[in-house]
């Protein structure tokens, strides 16, 4: 019996030290967890409201380009490959180098005051050189050669001042190289009325689905048809836009005799499909978990098994299907790959279902890759943008629930 008792009692202590010990890895994988969000969405947060706060250097940077040595403002550089930094403030920049056993004279004055960029600087020099303006807020300054490549360059980078945040949110044209314009409303309207498109088509759908599934499709039938909208829901997302792109845009480009079918109508339909089986699954579930009792006694008081559906049974499982449609949103705010296969990524403001348009998302996935300063800081702005925008709708769901709970 002691021996008994023994054993008992340490079996106990070991539970006991076992479930501290799984409370405190569950709890630090939990603060490890939320730290690491948090991190990330600070990360991202500071990136993208970094352009309207700072310039984005202190100071004008050169690049020189096929020149071994160079002395600029009496500090000699040799194979030079970085930026070279210039002070802030710095009025005036004396460039000197040899070419041919002959040496080149460059003096740049700077005028602070001048906002305008093309007016900002003031080139004098002894010998015939090109200057050219190939983008906002760069000068190309080249000495011919008998080859292109093996001309003599020097790149002058001026800052860029802090970017209007409203002219950032309602500017019509997106051109990130050649003026540094940067106004993403037309991806904004892109975004919403595909997602709107999207939700306007495919929850009915969904909903009416959810509801045969569950009210009046036998189980055996419902089993089978949830085990398709289930695989249908993990197909990734690049299948549904190549099906689009071979389906459902050559069908709106001969249905309606438009040039290109790459159209906000092709990535509505695309999303509407997406954001189907998610929908339904969500919304089937939360019906069938509606009380047996709550049918029954809508039964007993002779309202028909159709009414009992639409005006009992969906009613109860409101929570659960206003669930489904927030992921819905949110899948079809948050889509890329099949957008950009269908949509036709033009960044223009249009209300035609029949013309291209391009999401918020589909420019961060087509820039980010050779983005940088600016235009990469930019990008991160854009991703603040769409995080709001769907915390805003989230947000607006939410609220339209509650009101609901209320009355």
């Amino acid at each position: 019996m002691n021996r008994k008792s023994a054993f008992l009692k340490n079996r106990t202590v070991l539970r006991k030290h076992t479930d501290v010990f799984f409370r405190h890895l569950v709890s630090f994988v939990a603060l490890f967890s939320v730290l690491a969000l948090g991190a990330i969405l600070l990360f991202v947060f500071a990136q993208g409201s970094m352009p309207f706060f700072k310039s984005t250097y202190s100071g004008i940077r050169l690049v020189v380009q096929n020149i071994d040595e160079i002395n600029i403002n009496g500090i000699v550089y040799v194979n030079q490959k970085t930026f070279i930094d210039i002070p802030k403030n710095t009025e005036l920049i004396s460039i000197r180098f040899s070419l041919a056993d002959e040496e080149k004279t460059l003096d740049i004055k700077i005028d602070n005051n001048e906002k305008d960029p093309q007016k900002k600087l003031t080139f004098t020099h002894n010998d015939e050189v090109k200057i050219a303006y190939p983008e906002g807020y760069v000068f190309t300054v080249s000495w011919k050669a008998v080859i292109a490549a093996l001309e003599k360059r020097i790149h002058i980078i001026l800052p860029e001042p802090p970017y209007n945040a409203g002219k950032f949110l309602s500017g019509l044209e997106w051109r990130p190289d050649r003026d540094k314009v940067f106004g993403i409303l037309p991806m904004i309207a892109g975004t919403l009325l595909a997602s709107f498109g999207a939700i306007l088509l495919g929850v009915p759908i969904a909903l009416l689905c959810a509801l045969f599934m569950a009210e009046f499709l036998k189980p055996k039938f419902a089993a089978i048809i949830r085990a398709g909208i289930e695989l249908l829901a993990g197909i990734p997302s690049v299948v549904y836009g190549f099906f689009g792109l071979m389906v459902i845009v050559p069908f709106v480009r001969s249905a309606f005799n438009v040039p290109s079918g790459n159209t906000l109508l092709s990535a509505v339909i695309v999303l509407a499909l997406m954001i189907l089986p998610t929908i339904i699954m969500i919304a089937e579930t939360s019906l069938r978990a509606v009380p047996i009792s709550v049918r029954e006694a809508s039964l007993s008081l002779g309202a028909s098994k159709m009414q009992t559906a639409w005006q009992v049974v969906l009613p109860h499982a409101n929570s659960g299907v206003i669930a489904g449609v927030i992921l819905g949103i949110s899948r079809a705010v948050g889509e890329t790959m099949a957008v950009i296969l269908v949509a036709g990524n033009s960044p223009h403001l249009t209300f035609n279902p029949l013309s291209s348009v391009r999401t918020l998302t589909s420019t961060i996935a087509m820039e980010m890759g050779y983005a940088s300063g600016r235009h990469s800081e930019m990008l991160f702005s854009i991703g603040v943008t769409l995080f709001s925008i769907i915390l805003i709708l989230n947000s607006l769901i939410l609220w339209f629930r509650r009101r609901m709970d209320q009355e």
